[in-house]
């Protein structure tokens, strides 16, 4: 009997198993049953608010909505436009609750309902939802709206039990039924847009044969284009920009592919729009070719044309009377940035006064109306609070910005024909010291509007930059926000830091990646170009003088071209051919070609002879952006700024290094028309004790504290755990690494074969060899990475100019012939 018992529960007769399918499908035709239900009933309320709608607009005033929205405590300063919706919402789902992350009110806007209020001093709340909370409680009518049409149809929806949901569908996902395809180097990698495509309802195609479009970067039109491109247009398909992806997915809705068509990205239409609402393509390809508005503290605003004149900036009592302002509010749409009295046009803001003083009045009434600060208690002591929905101060600097002072194109080839340094370091002196390669890089990151010179602010600035990203960085490790309040705490970060480093294109912070790329890397980036600025100063003047010897001088640093011939050299291109591996962008592969190679004796590095003297040596691959070359040579590396847990920014604040050439080219932030770059080659020494690891340090600590607070330990108990190691092993956090100042080695999916590893100058380890799959293949590393926390463990030794070019492409010559037509 017990057997049979025990059979009956684990295997059911026939006739059971019919009925448990009878009973699923008959629940499967109910839920599809309330499923029908739900949607014609949300059908059936939005067609009876559209009628609500109509007749509440027909019968009743502004002033009488106005009426109803004071009677019942809500907001009325707003406009006429904005009164009807908000009423009319009002009257028939009920009044709104609070924003459940700030508490501030909620307004209906397009298709969602998005908050009013402020997350922090510094930022708007960009909380958003289609499902708002709504308060049971009555409406009060005042008395007036019972003597209208419309009071019978408004009490009807008085009490919450009378009032229907409001349900707002989703808006379709822009991209379904498109094929796109990408090429060329973007903004973003191809991979991320794979991802963003597919994600929104599209698909990725290898092939233009077939596509809706094909997604390029507007540099393709300047090279003149791929074969991919060339196919494309030959088979008529619309090739776009890539903003046409962002603002697709951001708009929820798939744009014209006219409007960001490549060839259009020379058109003037978009002149005397702010460049924050401009196309970044667009802005990108002005400002490169523009003129610096403001140069510095001292600099006359270019619009003015009062420099024409000899105008200049106002100094008395130790006051310069000059200040540029910014603000990123992502909450109301606001990115703005300019001077005091700044417009489109500053020429017809110009007003002339007669009194000093009363200049001087005027200009501190205006600071404190657009910062909520007075003037004199930032100038003198750089002390100001900042306020909601108020610009704050750039403390720019007393000096010269390297995109008006370094040497201009036409300067370029004059400033090295008159140089007596050796040709082949005039010309690499003429690199650092040109416009160009400045102009580029605050392109690239998006930081380059011409009316703030940003490479040109002072080192407290830098200094509260610096603090604003430790000081998040920091709260991210502990913070156990989730959903909405997470989505908030990243938004309130990003618009802070686009108020301290201005951009035109604040691209919302939502994860590491994008924290290191466009914080971490974009403000070390910054601060380098504030060293070049200082050093550069103004080569705008005549070049007889030979300039760019000065500028050698002021580097402090040896470097002298290596001969083909030498040992060095050989060595050198033998340990770079063997650990690169060609950048794959799209369908083209980039390999590397050795222009020239150059020794290097920095004074602020250690000498080859101190260095040798320090234990565990080995020469090691660095890239690096070549607008931050120069400050790399007459400072030295220094640490990262921040720990993060991703590739170069994993192990704290390290200097970080490769045996690969193919991870540091990643930094050289090159692209198709302009190959040039530099990778560097330094000695560092790893110090007496090293430790490896396959995945972020403090990634490791991270998951075991989520479980304890998954168990409902104390906080306090966590953050003990996160900051101590967990055990005695080699799960270290990067406070501890770097306070120790261990060596570090992080394991890559890929390394060199140790093989063919050999030694240098009696004991430097050199690990040249071919690159080959390790056995870390779950490492977010794609080649080993070194890490050392102390920057006398570090010397540069040589700097290697690169051309990138490409592999196995084939461009047509030769015009096609044009077929005859026979004689009719």
């Amino acid at each position: 009997m017990k057997v049979h018992e025990k059979r009956s529960h684990s295997h059911a007769s026939d006739e059971e198993k019919k009925v448990s399918r009878r009973a699923a499908q008959e629940a499967k035709k109910q839920r599809k049953t309330d499923d029908d239900n739900g949607k014609s009933n949300a059908d059936a309320a939005a067609a009876e608010f559209e009628k609500f709608c109509r007749v509440t607009r027909e019968h009743l005033s502004i002033k009488q909505m106005r009426e109803i929205l004071e009677a019942n405590a809500r907001d009325t300063s707003i406009s006429d436009e904005a009164v009807v919706p908000r009423c009319q919402d009002f009257l028939f789902y009920g009044p709104l609750g609070n924003c459940p992350v700030c508490g501030g009110t909620l307004e209906f806007s397009g298709d969602s309902y998005h908050c009013q209020g402020a997350y922090s001093e510094w930022s708007s709340c960009v909380y958003s939802t289609r499902s708002p909370p709504r308060r049971e409680e009555p409406i009060n009518i005042p008395e007036s709206i019972g003597e209208t049409p419309v009071s019978d149809l408004i009490e009807k929806h008085r009490e919450p039990k009378s009032r229907p949901r409001r349900e707002l569908s989703a808006s379709d996902k822009p991209f379904v039924g498109m094929m796109i395809s990408l090429s060329g180097r973007l903004s973003r990698t191809h991979q991320y847009w794979k991802t963003k495509i597919e994600k929104n309802g599209g698909q990725v195609a290898n092939s233009v044969i077939g596509a809706s479009c094909l997604v390029v970067s507007p540099s393709e039109r300047d090279r003149g284009g791929s074969s991919k491109v060339a196919e494309a247009v030959e088979r008529g398909i619309p090739v776009v920009r890539e903003a046409w992806l962002t603002e697709s997915i951001e708009k929820k809705q798939a744009q014209a592919l006219d409007a960001y068509d490549i060839a259009s990205d020379i058109a003037a239409e978009g002149k005397g729009v702010a460049l924050d609402q401009q196309d970044s393509s667009v802005v990108a390809l002005e400002t490169l070719t523009a003129e610096l508005k403001v140069f510095g503290k001292r600099g006359v605003h270019i619009d003015s044309k009062l420099q024409d004149e000899g105008g200049k900036i106002l100094e008395k009592d130790g006051l310069l009377y000059n200040c540029a302002l910014t603000v990123c509010d992502q909450g109301r749409n606001l990115n703005e940035k300019g001077k005091i009295g700044d417009s489109p046009r500053a020429d017809d803001k110009l007003e002339e006064w007669e009194n000093v003083n009363d200049a001087i009045s005027k200009f501190a009434k205006l600071f404190e109306e657009l910062t909520g600060g007075q003037f004199e208690l930032w100038e003198r002591e750089k002390k100001i609070q900042k306020k909601n929905m108020k610009f704050f101060p750039i403390d720019i600097d007393d000096g010269v910005e390297v995109r008006h002072g370094g040497l201009g194109l036409r300067q370029l080839g004059v400033a090295a024909a008159h140089s007596k340094l050796n040709p082949k370091v005039a010309n690499f002196v003429k690199i650092l010291c040109s416009q160009e390669i400045y102009r580029y890089a605050l392109v690239e990151m998006g930081c380059d509007s011409p009316e703030v010179p940003i490479g040109m602010v002072t080192d407290l600035h830098l200094k509260r930059c610096e603090e604003i990203l430790q000081q998040f960085v920091e709260k991210l490790k502990f913070s156990t926000e989730t959903g909405n309040r997470a989505d908030a705490l990243w938004a309130d970060f990003t618009q802070r830091w686009f108020t301290l480093i201005p951009t035109t294109r604040p691209i919302p912070f939502r994860d590491y990646e994008e924290l290191a790329d466009h914080g971490a890397s974009v403000y070390e980036s910054i601060r380098d170009i504030n060293t070049a600025s200082r050093l550069i100063g103004d080569m705008s003047g005549s070049t007889l003088d030979d300039p760019l010897f000065d500028r050698y001088v002021k580097l402090n640093c040896s470097v002298s071209p290596l001969e083909e011939e030498e040992d060095d050299y050989k060595m050198i291109v033998k340990y770079l051919e063997r650990t690169y591996d060609p950048v794959r962008i799209g369908d083209i592969s980039y390999g590397l070609s050795v222009e020239n190679i150059f020794a290097v004796e920095a004074s602020a590095c250690p000498s080859l002879d101190d260095i040798k003297k320090l234990p565990n040596k080995v020469l090691l691959w660095c890239g690096t952006r070549s607008s931050n070359l120069l400050r790399h040579l007459q400072m030295g590396f220094v640490p990262s700024t921040c720990s993060l847990p991703v590739p170069g920014y994993m192990f704290g604040k390290a200097i970080v290094c490769s045996d690969a050439a193919a991870e540091a080219a990643r930094y050289g932030f090159t692209a198709v028309d302009r190959p040039e770059g530099f990778l560097v080659l330094a000695v560092a020494s790893l110090g007496e004790e090293i430790q490896e690891f396959s995945s972020p340090p403090e990634q490791l600590i991270r998951s075991k504290v989520t479980l304890l607070t998954c168990a409902r330990c104390l906080n306090l108990l966590s953050i003990y755990l996160y900051k101590t190691p967990i055990d005695s092993g080699s799960e270290q956090d990067t406070k501890s690494l770097e306070e120790k100042r261990i060596g570090v080695k992080g394991l890559g999916k890929k390394k060199t074969d140790e093989s063919e590893h050999f030694v240098w100058k009696d004991d430097i380890k050199v690990p040249c060899g071919k690159l080959i799959p390790s056995e870390h293949k779950d490492s977010p590393l794609e080649y080993n990475e070194y890490a050392v926390y102390d920057a006398q463990q570090v010397s540069i030794r040589f700097l290697v100019a690169v051309k990138f070019e490409e592999q196995d492409v084939e461009y047509d010559t030769v015009e096609p012939e044009v077929e005859q037509q026979p004689d009719v």
